[in-house]
């Protein structure tokens, strides 16, 4: 019997368990007593059961009509809902936003700009992947996600329209009981192919380009954390993102190689860019998002962060 139900039924049924009576109710949405109670009688007859107990003086709800009560306010709140959403996309406002973001990127500008996102746009269901080598661009390209933070893709795309964001810096590093650590020679090219290293892969296309492999003994990870883990174990060596390892040289888990070898970078600086299609264009959320994140990962974005930071240790 759903479909006999209107939402100004459930409106004024809310309505009197909130103000008490019947009358009330009808003061307070401006109608007669007469079409309130008619309003409730047609709720009855066409659900079968009694919504108020009328056998006292001022009609009560039954157990039925309290449990009906908190569902009727289920149901106008989606209304609700439902009416503010549809008016935002009427305006302009993309239905949903799907963003990916490269595991390169610092997490923290991430977060607060997807805080400060949901409190400008409450409404607006947004996704968020977070992707390992390669997967930020291909979601661009098979259009799962309107917006990618990641590194430096090839200048050759001219379909990809990029923002500069920021720069990672890159260190190689090893752990601390690794032997590359208490090497006495100087570490060059063949020195670090005497080890294990453990580089980052495309988890669709391992057999794709291998940027900065030195060593013919490669383990392939798609994700940062598990590389890490592998990493702090022993297992081999890798070049780690600065801002992601500075804890564990701070606590000496970690040892920066120093690498005696032109021809091997020991640190360098990887490009992070937002990117989109040229073909599509980023609506009002994903701009809004974009200027935002960008706003927070420029150097004066990343003092004001530090400030705050402080400012919440000291308090």
């Amino acid at each position: 019997m759903l479909g006999a139900l209107t939402l100004d039924q459930l409106r004024v049924l809310t309505t009197i368990a909130d103000s008490g009576s019947f009358s009330a109710a009808g003061r307070k949405l401006r109608r007669v007593q007469s079409a309130i109670s008619q309003s409730v009688r047609t709720m009855e007859i066409s659900q079968g059961l009694e919504l108020f107990d009328r056998s006292r003086k001022t009609p009560v709800l039954t157990e039925a009509g309290r449990v009906l009560v908190a569902q009727a306010r289920q149901v106008l709140r989606q209304a609700e809902l439902f009416e503010s959403i549809a008016t935002e996309i009427a305006a302009g406002l993309e239905p949903e936003l799907t963003l990916a973001v490269d595991n390169f990127l610092p997490t923290q500008p991430v977060i607060e700009s997807l805080q400060a996102l949901r409190d400008k746009y409450p409404n607006l269901p947004v996704t968020l992947f977070t992707e390992g080598l390669g997967a930020a661009e291909r979601r661009l390209r098979n259009r799962s996600a309107a917006l990618a933070l990641c590194a430096l893709l090839p200048t050759a795309q001219q379909d990809i329209q990029t923002y500069p964001l920021t720069s990672i810096r890159l260190v190689l590093v090893a752990s601390s009981s690794h032997p590359l650590a208490k090497e006495r020679r100087p570490i060059t090219r063949d020195v670090l192919q005497e080890h294990v290293q453990l580089i980052l892969t495309d988890p669709y296309d391992s057999s794709g380009p291998s940027h900065g492999v030195v060593s013919p003994r490669i383990w392939r990870f798609v994700d940062m954390g598990s590389r890490l883990e592998f990493l702090l174990a022993g297992s081999g060596w890798a070049t780690m993102p600065a801002h992601l390892i500075e804890p564990y040289l701070s606590n000496g888990m970690l040892a920066a190689l120093k690498i005696r070898d032109p021809a091997v970078a020991p640190d360098f600086v990887l490009p992070i860019y937002a990117a989109h299609e040229r073909s599509r264009p980023p609506r009002p959320a994903a701009r809004w998002f974009l200027e935002d994140i960008q706003n927070r990962l420029s150097p004066s974005g990343a003092r004001r962060a530090a400030v705050r930071s402080v400012s919440k240790e000291k308090a």
